[in-house]
């Protein structure tokens, strides 16, 4: 793979120098350890990870941010336009690291939304599960030195963390997410940001910017290492854009005035450029804004501008994320790594609709934690923004609805792999899950199975990528997936999807992807023998990997809001005991001068 070009942005003195090593490795691969002119090296990998980024948030796939980086690697390699995911975090974090389905895994779903029915049945302890081995864990045994920078949220305490999964090196978010400026939580549900090095608490900078600091350790790391010494894989998980979004005030004003239209204009506008770019049919039906939704001209002005402020913050955020993951790349070529480096850069789920700062109590933590939501530093330091369910909406066309569902805009999601053994400017249009991701990189890491792991649920996606196959899953081969009720299940262009309350009403339908990606035409009803068919794989899906059943009643917004509560109170009560027992004392210590001096007038 030729050296790739990168932005100014980042690179370090000595370009001419840089050049010429690139120049040089282009033509000669540095080998890896045991590796001959024979046996070509083994490549470094750098899986890097988005959260909550939509199918179209990148350049290349019709968004409105400005990511040149990104966008190279997707011109430089292949781009997946059916690839699959699932509609949360951790369960697609577990699949992506370990190639096995969630619940198998041991990650069904995330902690902040799991009721109490569920706990510590097989597949929900929320840890991988033993024997579950991640992709760092078989790669280390195979001489790669493995590192991790990022978001975790995959298990908590000893043996859960990545220092126990097989990663060398490590800097991980023990959470859903965090503040972008500082070492402080973001919602209610956590006390702190629980930030650990190498499995031990971690001293963070008073001061940073998420990701620039994320790229600036994972480098550190790297360069503890000779370049060409050893093979490594490095799995970068940004917190862009999860909430809070956040982004220096630079990157948010190169969009000024973008948003201004409002989200019908953005739906519509993506819709289009889907089909021009080919991502769906161009005489495909896609759906308008959900009937839910706020219209834009109803929102006063006010409203208007601190709601289009928050989407340049957002576009803002991916174009500050793109820079870093360009400053990344400038490294790799200035230590001669990067034509034989493989990159994977994808998203955990579609696109974020939650208003944290409007939900009840929030004003008062927000101002003890030190957050406001105001449009004068919207997305700086301080600053707690979201986009909301409207601007969520909008993000995730082509597709419906958004994170949590399992419904186009939850699951469907950008994949790219680029690097050595991959075709540049390759598009798969054929079914591709999140399962399948590991399976791929062992196979170009020429990995070893593994008997004392279990077995994958993916394949690798390798025989698309060269050519050899049309596709990686036949047409009569189910593919399912769950999270917290909201359900999925795959057979060729064939979707059956359930979408829980409160946004669905838990009904099944069926869906022709292939001719309706917007899934507009419920065909349940005129193809009822393959409705039925397929209701019985996801049946069989169910039983294999442990589905368990939801409780009656359950949304994921109230249980949300119920485990926040209970951690919460937990929180305050040992406060609370403590402070009981300070003002007992201090009760009692009154008393007694009350007593001494009632005992001195007598």
């Amino acid at each position: 793979m030729p050296s790739i070009a990168v932005t100014a942005l980042g690179r370090l003195p000595g370009l001419a120098l840089r050049s010429v090593l690139s120049a040089l490795v282009a033509v000669t691969p540095v080998l890896a350890a045991g590796a001959t002119a024979a046996t070509p090296a083994r490549p470094n990998i750098v899986m890097i990870v988005v959260d909550d980024a939509a199918l179209m948030d990148f350049g290349a796939f019709g968004g409105e941010a400005r990511t040149p980086n990104i966008d190279r690697l997707a011109r430089q390699g292949a781009m997946f336009t059916a690839y699959h995911t699932s509609p949360l975090c951790s369960p697609s974090r577990a699949m992506l690291l370990t190639g096995v389905d969630n619940h198998r895994a041991g990650v069904a779903t995330i902690e902040e939304i799991l009721p109490p029915e569920q706990r510590r049945k097989p597949g929900y302890g929320l840890q991988f599960a033993p024997g579950v081995w991640t992709v760092a864990r078989r790669l280390k045994g195979e001489g790669y030195r493995t590192l991790m920078v990022g978001k975790w949220h995959l298990g908590h305490g000893p043996g859960a963390l990545p220092d126990e999964q097989g990663f060398d090196r490590s800097l991980a978010l023990d959470a859903s997410g965090a503040d972008n400026w500082a070492a402080k939580p973001y919602m209610p549900y956590y006390d702190t940001a629980p930030w650990f090095e190498n499995g031990a608490p971690a001293k963070m900078p008073t001061s940073y910017y998420s990701s620039d600091m994320m790229v600036e350790r994972l480098s550190g790391y790297i360069d503890e290492a000779p370049a060409g010494s050893q093979p490594f894989f490095a799995y970068l998980a940004f917190q862009a854009v999860h909430i809070p979004v956040q982004a220096p005030k630079a990157y948010s004003d190169h969009y000024r005035g973008r948003f201004d239209g409002g989200w019908e204009k953005i739906r519509d506008e993506r819709a289009a450029r889907a089909r021009a770019l080919g991502l769906i049919p161009p005489e495909a039906v896609i759906r308008g804004m959900p009937n839910s939704a706020r219209k834009w001209d109803d929102l006063t002005p006010k409203e208007r501008a601190i709601y289009a402020r928050g989407m340049e913050v957002y576009a803002g955020m991916l174009e500050a994320m793109d820079a870093s993951v360009g400053r990344l790349i400038a490294h790799l070529e200035a230590r001669g790594e990067l034509a034989n480096t493989l990159f994977v850069v994808t998203s955990d789920n579609g696109p974020e609709p939650s208003d944290p700062v409007h939900a009840p109590g929030m004003n008062l933590w927000m101002a003890l934690n030190g957050y406001r939501w105001r449009l004068k530093d919207l997305g700086e330091a301080g600053s707690l923004n979201f986009i909301g369910k409207e601007w969520a909406s909008a993000l995730s066309a082509p597709g419906n609805r958004f994170k949590f569902y399992t419904s186009e805009g939850g699951i469907h999601v950008p994949l790219i792999l680029s690097g050595p053994g991959v075709r540049a400017g390759t598009r798969i249009a054929s079914r591709a899950f999140v399962t399948d991701v590991a399976p791929t990189l062992l196979d170009y890491a020429a990995a070893a199975q593994r008997p004392a792991a279990l077995s994958m649920d993916g394949r690798s996606l390798r025989p698309v990528l060269t050519g050899a196959a049309r596709s990686t899953w036949g047409p009569d081969e189910p593919v399912g997936v769950e999270v917290s009720g909201n359900a999925a299940l795959f057979r060729g262009d064939y979707k059956i999807v359930r979408d829980m309350p409160p946004v669905g009403d838990g009904q099944w339908r069926l869906y022709n992807l292939a001719s309706d990606p917007g899934e507009t035409a419920d065909l349940a009803t005129d193809e009822p023998a393959r409705f039925k068919q397929m209701l019985a794989d996801y049946a069989a899906y169910e039983t294999r990997v442990g589905v368990q059943p939801m409780p009656p009643g359950y949304t994921t917004t109230k249980q949300l809001t119920s485990n926040a509560l209970g951690r919460q109170m937990r929180m305050i009560g040992v406060a609370g005991v403590g402070l009981l027992v300070l003002l007992l004392g201090g009760v009692v210590v009154l008393a007694r001068r009350r007593s001494k001096t009632r005992a001195r007038k007598a």
